[in-house]
């Protein structure tokens, strides 16, 4: 049975700091595309950051780009979300999914996504 646990999410004050994981069992992450997508209330799940499992190249959405750094950690199998400079519009429900298939190109295609995490919230607020 795969999984993709994430954690890391929590209350933090807006211009703060957080650091995701996701975590794979039953599958070698490095192997596949991982994504973060978010979904804040009422609101349509959307791509966030892509890694590729060919070179590691990364993709953003505009809305993070130069606060938010996705990286990995192939021996611990484990994807990371570093996030920056949170503002209160970043709260939402932060979900990790990896993909066999997906690519640069098509990174914030949700329906390309086999495996996904249950999703950690994340809230900024002062």
């Amino acid at each position: 049975q795969v999984q993709l646990v994430e954690s890391g999410g929590g209350l933090v004050q807006p211009g703060g700091s957080l650091t995701l994981s996701c975590a794979a069992s039953d599958i070698t992450l490095d192997h596949y595309a991982t994504a973060w997508f978010r979904q804040a209330p009422g609101k349509e799940r959307e791509g966030i950051s892509f890694i590729s499992s060919s070179d590691d190249s990364t993709k953003y959405a505009d809305s993070v780009k130069g606060r938010f750094t996705i990286s990995r950690d192939n021996a611990e199998k484990t994807v990371y979300l570093r996030m920056n400079n949170l503002k209160p519009e970043d709260t939402a429900v932060y979900y990790c999914a990896a993909s066999y298939f997906s690519s640069s190109r098509t990174w914030s295609v949700i329906a390309l996504y086999d495996y996904w995490g249950q999703g950690t919230q994340v809230t900024v607020s002062s």
